[in-house]
């Protein structure tokens, strides 16, 4: 796979990430009142550094040989495009006497936050387009 197509292909997930979160935070708003709500956050990052470290490492690793199709195959890399972003439901703290721990000023902060970040994948996505519309214009 090439680099413009990893690039837009991770910048897109990025995006849709982005999203997922923006949603998840609006809902732990909407529920910031709810008794024994439990606030929720989107995990995608370190999974995503995971599947890149494998990708690394399978590049140094020993080359084993699968001479049957059960066997396990142990040093396949983690593939990035198979990575899927998670809710994760934060049980361990609470911030209110009704057992909800949602923040709504951390939330509404998280929101402007998300969608910053949302503008800045936006317009690298829109560089790596308008490099090679650079390219085939020469």
């Amino acid at each position: 796979m090439n680099t413009f197509t990893r690039s837009v292909d991770l910048l897109s997930r990025a995006m849709d990430v982005n999203s997922l979160r923006y949603q998840v935070s609006a809902n732990n708003i909407a529920n910031a009142e709810v008794p024994n709500y439990k606030r929720q956050e989107v995990s995608f990052e370190s999974e995503l550094k995971r599947a890149f470290d494998s990708e690394a490492d399978s590049q140094h690793r020993l080359q084993l040989t699968q001479t049957d199709s059960r066997h396990i195959a142990l040093n396949e890399p983690y593939d990035y495009r198979e990575v899927e972003p998670r809710r994760v439901t934060d049980w361990a703290s609470t911030a209110n006497a009704n057992g909800n721990n949602v923040d709504a000023e951390s939330e509404a902060m998280n929101i402007m936050k998300i969608q910053l970040n949302y503008r800045l994948l936006a317009q690298l996505q829109n560089f790596e387009f308008n490099q090679v519309k650079t390219a085939l214009k020469k």
